[in-house]
């Protein structure tokens, strides 16, 4: 059984005066959807969860230093093929910080990590399908270019994982997990834009990143 109490207050508020506000596109699809391409999971999902899992990744429960790194909100929509929304789903991200660590023991650069940056993070979708993280800018590490790794499940049923990449990036033409989406239709679903963050003072950037799942949960 999952532990939705992560939702903090002050993670609510933010991700859903954001979320709504940006997520919500009226209309309804005429045609259906392609689903996102599943991506591997990796060998980096955290093999000790953080004593914070709630949906910002810069401030580790009540500490008042951030993570390094450019601040990114990350939002999206968990779709069906036909455009309606999964509400209730379960979504997970974790991603390398700054350094190019993981919260995995086995990571590499482990010595240098951030120890500010939670590394992880879930959220569960409300009734448009909406979630939003505030996390860094994915950055390359060895072998990779800069990517999230995004887990959708319902319940005790894992539905999709995927990874979430960054438009623009040289690299990208060099990495064997994203070239693996031989077709350049489905993989371009998986690479985003990074934007600045409209009046933002401090350079934020925003990203979306709507998942449509190739089979809808029930209920």
């Amino acid at each position: 059984m999952h532990n939705y109490d992560f939702l903090s207050r002050r993670n609510v508020l933010r991700g859903m005066t954001l979320g709504v506000a940006a997520l919500w596109t009226p209309g309804v699809f005429a045609d259906e959807l392609t689903a996102t391409p599943a991506q591997t999971e990796g060998p980096f999902y955290p093999d000790r969860l953080p004593l914070d899992t709630d949906n910002d990744l810069l401030i580790i429960n009540d500490e008042i230093t951030p993570a390094v790194g450019e601040v990114t909100h990350l939002t999206g929509r968990i779709l069906g093929l036909s455009g309606e929304p999964v509400r209730n789903a379960l979504v997970e991200i974790w991603q390398c910080d700054n350094q190019g660590a993981y919260i995995h023991s086995r990571s590499g650069n482990r010595k240098n990590r951030d120890g500010n940056f939670q590394g992880y993070g879930r959220f569960l979708t409300g009734s448009a399908g909406e979630y939003y993280f505030r996390t860094i800018k994915p950055v390359a590490y060895p072998g990779r270019t800069p990517h999230i790794h995004v887990k959708i499940s319902r319940g005790r049923k894992e539905l999709l994982t995927t990874q979430c990449y960054v438009q623009g990036e040289e690299a990208n033409e060099r990495d064997g997990v994203l070239k693996g989406i031989r077709d350049d239709k489905l993989r371009e679903l998986v690479i985003v834009p990074f934007r600045p963050l409209k009046d933002s003072p401090v350079g934020e950037l925003a990203a979306r990143f709507d998942v449509v799942l190739g089979m809808t949960p029930e209920g």
